[in-house]
């Protein structure tokens, strides 16, 4: 019983230094709930409080850390899991994964402007490059036939230089190959988190002479969707 009192006293002598919960029960040995009866009567001092609220807080900010921490990890994982997974793409395969990129992403022919031009556009990097390859290696389009314009909102029309220099790091193409540049006028959206400085604005892929691979295109879409209708 001495012993129990003994507890009881140490634990509200602590409290009033202004020790947590969490750093009273690793000197003392006790359910929580007993700390609660024992400190129900105990009163604080601001200081004491104070003292409290920011060791609860840094508690908060650690288990907070840990736990992104975590979720970092096994995203990690996850990605490199999948990653493997895909492994060597046969030469089909890309192609395949082409005609469904420019199909979502790219501009179709339309009744009244036939023959029109392939045109894609993207501001995910790899997404440009994955379309490039399958022009050069899977469409045989030339170097030269192929053109950029970048379209980015006038806010960072000081950054041109650094987005010019991002777009032909990104893409393998010479720096004087992204001159044209469009300013859209900016508009804030207090919810948008995309907008920072990794923002380097959407690129415009454009193919000279590109009617006929166009129909091409239009073809291979008509065909998965019909074989997708019958399986």
């Amino acid at each position: 019983m001495n012993a129990k009192a003994d507890e009881k006293a140490r634990a509200i002598f602590l409290r009033e230094q202004g020790l947590t919960y969490s750093e009273i029960l690793k000197e003392i040995r006790v359910a929580k709930s007993t700390l609660s009866l024992w400190f129900h009567d105990v009163g604080l001092a601001e200081h004491q409080w104070q003292r409290i609220t920011e060791k609860r807080i840094q508690g908060q900010k650690k288990g907070a850390l840990a736990r992104r921490n975590q979720r970092v990890r096994l995203q990690e994982e996850i990605w490199s899991k999948a990653e493997a997974e895909i492994g060597q793409l046969s030469e089909r395969e890309l192609w395949l994964v082409g005609i469904a990129l420019y199909w979502a992403e790219g501009s179709k022919e339309k009744e009244w402007r036939p023959g029109a031009r392939l045109i894609f556009s993207n501001s995910d990097p790899r997404m440009i490059r994955v379309f490039l390859l399958w022009l050069k290696k899977i469409a045989n389009v030339p170097e030269e036939h192929i053109s950029f314009d970048i379209y980015i909102h006038d806010n960072k029309k000081e950054e041109l230089g650094l987005v010019r220099k991002f777009w032909s790091e990104q893409t393998g193409f010479p720096l004087s190959g992204f001159d044209r540049v469009y300013l859209k006028k900016h508009k804030i959206h207090t919810k948008r988190k995309s907008v920072d400085f990794l923002y380097n604005g959407l690129l415009r892929v454009k193919i000279r002479s590109s009617s006929t691979l166009a129909r091409k295109i239009e073809g291979w879409t008509r065909g998965i969707d019909r074989y997708c209708r019958l399986v």
